[in-house]
């Protein structure tokens, strides 16, 4: 059965920081990218960071290189810390995964995800 279990969000002043965790069962986890997404009030989701697994291979948007680190840790299981928050990186965050290797960039469109974490850095 697959299953997302995501957990780590919450409300941090600016230059704050946090963790999100994303525990994902139910795939063949090797055979996957799994990354973490976002999206603001009246704006797009857009892509944060993910990572491909077979390989370890990880991309970032350029609004949070330097900032976040992305990592695969034990029982399948994904980790986003995230350093330095600004206002800009309040948004519901959400794990999602998606069949296949990609290694440049996260994939166009995923074909799983969890519910989402509310991330809100605020003075």
């Amino acid at each position: 059965q697959l299953r997302f279990l995501e957990s780590g969000g919450g409300s941090v002043p600016p230059g704050g920081s946090l963790e999100l965790s994303c525990a994902v069962s139910g795939i063949p986890w090797d055979f996957y990218t799994i990354g973490w997404f976002r999206q603001a009030p009246g704006k797009e989701r857009e892509a944060v960071s993910c990572i491909e697994n077979s390989a370890g291979t990880t991309n970032y948007a350029d609004s949070v290189k330097g900032r976040f680190t992305i990592a695969a840790g034990a029982k399948n299981t994904i980790y986003l810390r995230m350093s330095d928050l600004s206002p800009e990186d309040t948004a519901v965050y959400s794990c999602r995964a998606r069949r296949g290797s990609y290694f440049a960039a996260c994939p166009p469109t995923m074909d799983y995800w969890g519910k989402g974490a509310q991330v809100t850095v605020s003075s």
